[in-house]
C-alpha cells in the first residue's frame, strides 16, 4: 500500500474505480492535472492504492480528505471516499486494510470524527471496520454538463 502516484494512470486506477460507478477516461493530461491539483493541498487529500506486485497494477484504492470546520473549536473531519477493490481481489481483506489506513490518517491529522457514505449492502462491512450507522445521506445531482467552476459569491 502506498500513496497514489501520477503514473498510476497506467496502473488501472480508473478501472478499479469502475466497480463503484461509471468512470470515463479523461486522458493522461487531464488525469495528471487533477493529480497536481490535489497535490497543491497536501494536508487535505490522501489517496492510497494497493499494488498487486506480480502485475504492477492497482487492485485497491481509497481516499480520505480532511475538511476544516468552523465548529468544535475549529475541528477537522475526515471524509472517506471512493473505496474500491478490483473484483478479482475482493474477499481478501484489502478493503479493510484501506479503511484502517485511511482512518489512521484521519485520526493522525487530528480529526474529531471520520465519516463515510455507503450502500445498505455495505453496512456490515463498515461495521466490521469499526464504523456505526449514523443518520442518513441526502444527495442532489447536477445533471448539467460539467463546466469550469464559476467564482461568484452566492446570494444569502
Amino acid at each position: 500500500m502506498r500513496p497514489l502516484a501520477k503514473t498510476d494512470y497506467t496502473r488501472s486506477h480508473l478501472s478499479v474505480l469502475s466497480v463503484l460507478t461509471v468512470v470515463s477516461d479523461p486522458g493522461v493530461e487531464a488525469y495528471s492535472a487533477a493529480f497536481d491539483k490535489q497535490r497543491l493541498s497536501p494536508s487535505t487529500y490522501f489517496t492510497l492504492v494497493i499494488i498487486h506486485k506480480p502485475t504492477d497494477q492497482i487492485v485497491g484504492v481509497g481516499c480520505v480528505f480532511i475538511e476544516q470546520k468552523f465548529l468544535r473549536g475549529l475541528g477537522k473531519v475526515g471524509h472517506i471516499e471512493d473505496i474500491a477493490v478490483d473484483k478479482s481481489m475482493q474477499g481478501r481483506k484489502l478493503g479493510l486494510r484501506i479503511i484502517q489506513a485511511l482512518t489512521a490518517i484521519s485520526e493522525g491529522e487530528g480529526c474529531y470524527k471520520t465519516i463515510l457514505n455507503c450502500s445498505d449492502d455495505n453496512i456490515p462491512f463498515y461495521v466490521k471496520c469499526g464504523y456505526q450507522k449514523k443518520e442518513n445521506e441526502m444527495a442532489k445531482y447536477n445533471l448539467a454538463p460539467a463546466q469550469e467552476p464559476q467564482t461568484r459569491t452566492p446570494k444569502l
